[in-house]
């Protein structure tokens, strides 16, 4: 008899979680015999009494404890569906249906429409059906079963959020889209692609579905099955969307680019195309993976660990963009030290005093001038600069002040090479440099480029001069305008990066609610933002499938009061068994953070602060503790946003501006920053603030 296949779905994994820890070790041991011989005497298959679907079966787990599966004849497939008591698995299993669908191929779990209430036929001057003028036929490509095509039709918006439940995933997921606007063939092609109108007739086709391995999961050996099941709730590990996985798969030409909404899962996509380029790496090829920041490359390191073997991994390189400079130039004799913050502050008030003028230009304008428009240029001579256009920059400058600007900036250079340093920005161009003028050797076979929309222009610069001249997958770029918290702003096409063509997006979040995701664009309203080249996102077509309580804004009239809920609040939750681990409380400043960490210290209430240069230890209990800048990339249970009074958010010396135009772009930077911190919330967002309230929660 041929292998047996054995598939285990969300569901399954879901309910496995729910289970006594003591249930759980008795179903990982049922689990490693089942998938040795499912047909081995014990297992004590049962036919389900009164189940709507004649294919459904119980096998015994212990005394009490049933596990509920599809077995298909003649394939030597097993489908695991559930797992519960005896009575509650037999009540799940009799009311729900698992077919092959053959106008899409994938395999769908169901509520029965016996088992759901009858709808109600709307009245003249009641809702309107949401369905009421999509064909039979359009709601088959849709993912809809035979059987629930009526009960769809019946669907109105106060109902639809109930269907949940009784859909199918996929459908639900395709109906939703449709509800909100888009094209139902759009969504086909978005959902199911080549999929649709496959004919398969086996089971064994169908788990090669993208639809299917959206939800049912296959393990590769024991110690993968035990990775999975010790960590269920980690299911992006193995299930990607379909949309998700085309992405992943696919094979570009030359750069592209990803863009998606918070919670789309932009950087697990980007991890699983890390694992499927290196899985393909022969000999010493390698992939590198950078972002922006070092925390973020830490979290991405810890993450493709789990997801790919070590073979694997050795071929994947994850290192923040700046440290890969630094590494490089060293290697190359390079006599500078990148620096950051005051020394660099601190060398451009000396250039502008040793100029002896005097300049009327606000505060940091030559700072600002130098990143935006001669590094993100890389403008080397004063002819370059007197002739440059410089977009964004609100201070007017003719021929001559820019002549006398430009004295500044020769005092910055002689500065900076008599103290052997370089900022950021210069040391990348001279580093893109160096790697252009050089022997041309590959260093890698891609480079995957996380959190793109926070780089700039000597940043895009250099990423192309690491991946070499284009060709085949040499950049992939993931990111989202929306969560540009740096202020950097980027053409990729005038960095030498061409994605045109090699574009796509990611609409679906799965991270938070729709009402977190609702109110966490309400804090961008008003604002424009690029789709990191010459077009716009305009953050339409996004949704989550998710619902839940809409964000809570209290405000306090001290700190002590604040702090007094948030402990409260904090309590009930962990009474209600949410996991310490999966709260984090979010303050704009580092500082504000360690008020906050006294006030739980004294409460008792175990803590412990994600800092800048390291990942989230999952084994060290306790509430979170993040900076907003820090929580970027991470996701929780539930987030406190803590001290969200005015001069904070904003905070105050961020947007301390006098040009206009720069003042807006920091503004625009602090909203993001928000949007940021309410989008890391899977399924709560509760926001404070004591004396007067930020500006943008009004």
């Amino acid at each position: 008899m041929a292998k047996a296949t054995v598939a285990i779905s969300q569901d399954f994994f879901n309910s496995f979680a729910a289970l006594p820890k003591n249930k759980q070790n008795k179903v990982m041991e049922f689990l490693s015999k089942f998938r040795s011989n499912p047909e081995a005497k014990g297992f004590n298959y049962e036919k389900i009494q009164k189940a709507s679907d004649p294919n459904m079966r119980s096998v015994r787990i212990d005394d009490t404890y049933r596990a509920i599966l599809i077995r298909e004849e003649g394939t030597n497939v097993y489908l695991l569906l559930w797992v519960d008591h005896h009575d509650e698995a037999y009540a799940w299993a009799a009311r729900k249906r698992c077919v092959l669908n053959h106008a899409t191929g994938s395999i769908q779990v169901y509520e029965t429409q016996e088992a759901a209430a009858e709808p109600e036929v709307p009245a003249a001057s009641e809702e309107k059906p949401l369905f009421a003028d999509l064909s039979d036929e359009l709601l088959r490509k849709l993912g809809v079963p035979e059987e629930l095509l009526t009960y769809v039709r019946s669907l109105t918006e106060a109902g639809f959020d109930a269907a949940k439940d009784r859909l199918p995933r996929d459908a639900y997921e395709a109906l939703d889209y449709v509800r909100v606007g888009l094209d139902p063939k759009e969504v086909i092609e978005e959902l199911y692609g080549e999929s649709t109108g496959e004919k398969t007739g086996d089971l064994v086709t169908a788990l090669q579905n993208p639809i299917t391995k959206m939800q049912f999961y296959v393990a590769e050996g024991e110690e993968d099955l035990k990775a999975m099941m010790n960590a269920p709730l980690e299911k992006w590990r193995v299930y990607l969307h379909p949309s998700q996985l085309r992405i992943v798969r696919k094979e570009y030409k030359g750069p592209a680019r990803i863009l998606g909404g918070a919670g789309t899962g932009k950087t697990v996509v980007a991890m699983h195309r890390a694992k499927e380029l290196a899985s393909h790496c022969l000999g010493n090829e390698r992939i590198l993976f950078t972002t922006f920041t070092e925390n973020l490359a830490a979290d991405i390191q810890e993450n493709l660990r789990k997801i790919c073997t070590p073979d694997v991994m050795k071929h994947i390189e994850v290192i923040h963009l700046d440290q890969w400079v630094n590494r490089y130039l060293r290697a190359h004799d390079y006599p500078y030290t990148i620096v950051y913050g005051d020394p660099i502050r601190e060398m451009w008030k000396n250039a502008e005093s040793y100029t002896g003028e005097d300049f009327d230009l606000p505060e940091g304008f030559f700072q600002e001038e130098w990143e935006t428009v001669v590094q993100a240029q890389n403008i080397q001579t004063v002819a370059e600069y007197v002739k440059t256009p410089r977009p964004g920059r609100g201070v007017r400058l003719d021929r001559k002040q820019r002549m006398r600007v430009w004295k500044v900036f020769d005092e910055y250079r002689t500065l900076m090479d008599a103290e052997k340093v370089r900022d950021s920005a210069c040391a990348m161009n001279e580093c893109a440099q160096l790697l252009t003028a050089g022997p041309g050797v590959r260093l890698y076979s891609s480079v995957i480029v996380d959190e793109g929309q926070d780089f700039g222009p000597s940043a895009y610069r250099l990423l192309r001069a690491i991946a070499g001249s284009e060709h085949t997958n040499d950049l992939f770029i993931v990111g989202d305008a929306h969560q540009r918290i740096y202020k950097n702003k980027v053409t990729l096409s005038r960095c030498g990066i061409n994605v045109k063509g090699r574009s796509g997006r990611l609409r679906m979040n799965y991270r938070t609610t729709e009402e977190i995701r609702h109110s966490a664009m309400n804090v961008l309203a008003g604002l424009s933002f690029d789709d990191l080249d010459d077009g716009i996102d305009d953050g339409k077509g996004y949704i989550s499938l998710s619902h839940g309580d809409r964000p809570v804004v209290n405000v306090y009239s001290t700190q002590d009061q604040e702090a007094a809920e948030l402990i409260r609040n904090i309590q009930e939750q962990m009474a209600a068994g949410i996991d310490p681990r999966e709260i984090c409380i979010v303050a704009r400043t580092s500082p504000l953070l360690g008020e906050y960490k006294k006030f739980l210290s004294a409460a008792d209430i175990d803590c412990f602060e994600i800092k800048r240069r390291q990942a989230d230890d999952r084994s060290r209990m306790g509430v979170r503790l993040a900076t907003m800048h820090r929580v970027k990339g991470l996701e929780f249970s539930t987030v406190f946003i803590v001290a969200a009074n005015k001069n904070v958010i904003p905070l105050k010396s961020a947007v301390n501006r006098t040009d206009p135009t720069e003042k807006e772009a920091a503004m625009a930077s602090e909203r993001c920053l928000l949007y940021v911190a309410m989008t890391r919330a899977k399924k709560k967002v509760m926001i404070s603030a004591y004396g007067a309230v930020s500006g943008f929660l009004g």
